[in-house]
């Protein structure tokens, strides 16, 4: 256990890769496409791409039987509707916490 124990060591280092790797990948796509121009199609494929790995993230929660998980994915679809990417991301991270440890 680390930081007072609120977090287990292998779960930060699990976080901790992740992140490293999401920014390696991040990375060298800049680096292998930054002196090519991409074709209509390909900005149109790559523009789609956060919002296919959001729903990767949270079609599980469709078939849920977790109430907490269901009034998150409720408020996460309601915010998809009136806001960006990253706010509605933030406000899907944060109402699947609340709820969870609320009715836990």
């Amino acid at each position: 256990m680390i930081l007072g124990g609120l977090i287990h060591w292998t779960a930060l280092l699990t976080i901790v890769l992740m992140a490293a790797v999401t920014y390696l990948t991040r990375i060298v796509g800049f680096l292998a496409l930054r002196n090519r121009t991409l074709s209509k199609r390909a900005v149109t494929v790559m523009e789609a791409a956060p919002g296919c790995v959001l729903i990767s993230v949270i079609a599980p929660d469709f078939v849920a039987d977790n109430p907490a998980d269901l009034a998150a994915l409720a408020i996460t679809l309601l915010a998809a509707t009136r806001l960006s990417m990253l706010p509605t991301v933030l406000i899907g991270v944060v109402s699947a916490g609340v709820l969870r440890y609320a009715l836990a």
